[in-house]
């Protein structure tokens, strides 16, 4: 073992130690999934697969931890699809460098797999979340309960609103009913349930109204 070790070019080291320590955020990370930690997959600069650029707009005391999506983005970049890259890229770099492959060419390989393995972990997880949320989910539950407006509902367009749907705290597509534009930070009633993914909001004149 020593000998072979020994043997190794300090690049194909380099990449082995990498491997090992990346290795065991990842054994972490999906042992944390799968025994519904959630290991914080949070997106890496608001950028998700969507385009949207994140919740603009959304007020600032919002907490994160107790809101459940209505809608899981197919998040590519991300702690989670990070850690895959970086776990897969540094065990093919140490392979292909073990061989006595170009170091350029090795690079290239093993960041190819690394991108690869991005995209499967993403597609793994959006469609995990996603059979949770069609299996969980009612919106009809929360017709007549009271919200908050979460991202800016204009007068003749969609934003959203924070509200309780099947006993969890969700985040819901919704629209103004009277057409008056609806800032984030308002306080809300569900009136309609117009489907699964919108309804439809009027704003409370008073406070627990």
């Amino acid at each position: 073992m020593n000998e072979w070790w020994s043997d190794l070019p300090g690049i194909s080291r380099i990449f082995f130690g990498m491997a090992v320590f990346f290795s065991v955020f990842f054994i972490w990370q999906i042992i944390a999934a799968f025994l519904g930690m959630g290991g914080d997959d949070a997106d890496v600069g608001g950028f998700d697969a969507d385009g949207d650029g994140g919740d603009f707009g959304a007020p600032d005391d919002v907490d994160h931890h107790d809101v459940i999506e209505s809608s899981q983005a197919f998040r590519i970049v991300s702690l989670r699809s990070i850690i895959t890259f970086f776990t897969l890229f540094s065990w093919m770099g140490a392979l292909y460098t073990a061989k006595g492959m170009a170091v350029g060419v090795a690079l290239s390989l093993a960041a190819l797999w690394g991108l690869v393995g991005m995209f499967v972990v993403a597609f793994i997880f959006y469609g995990m979340n996603k059979l949770t949320e069609t299996g969980t989910k009612d919106v009809a539950t929360c017709k007549g309960s009271v919200g908050t407006v979460y991202l800016d509902i204009p007068a003749d367009g969609f934003g959203e609103v924070k509200t309780v749907v099947s006993n969890a705290v969700e985040h819901v597509r919704a629209k103004s009913i009277t057409g008056e534009p609806l800032p984030a930070g308002t306080e809300v009633r569900i009136e309609q349930v117009i489907g699964q993914t919108l309804v439809g909001v009027v704003k409370l004149t008073n406070k627990g109204e």
